[in-house]
């Protein structure tokens, strides 16, 4: 085989590999798609805290008005 056909052959070889390659982390990723989703949610409503509410500080004339 002459050595340019072996060339394209091989790089063609190569290239194929790679796509599908690709292809197939591509397709686990879209698989695992809603299972990452889920787990997000999970994660984010554990981290959640409940908000202190902090009473508002009155003015001196809701003071006064009381005493």
């Amino acid at each position: 085989m002459p050595v340019f056909v072996q060339f394209f052959v091989v790089t063609f070889a190569m290239l194929g590999v790679f796509i599908l390659a690709f292809g197939l982390v591509f397709l686990l990723a879209l698989a695992l798609f809603p299972v990452e989703k889920e787990l997000s949610k999970v994660v984010w409503s554990m981290q959640r805290k409940p908000r202190i509410v902090v009473p508002q500080k009155g003015s001196f004339k809701d003071f006064s008005r009381k005493h």
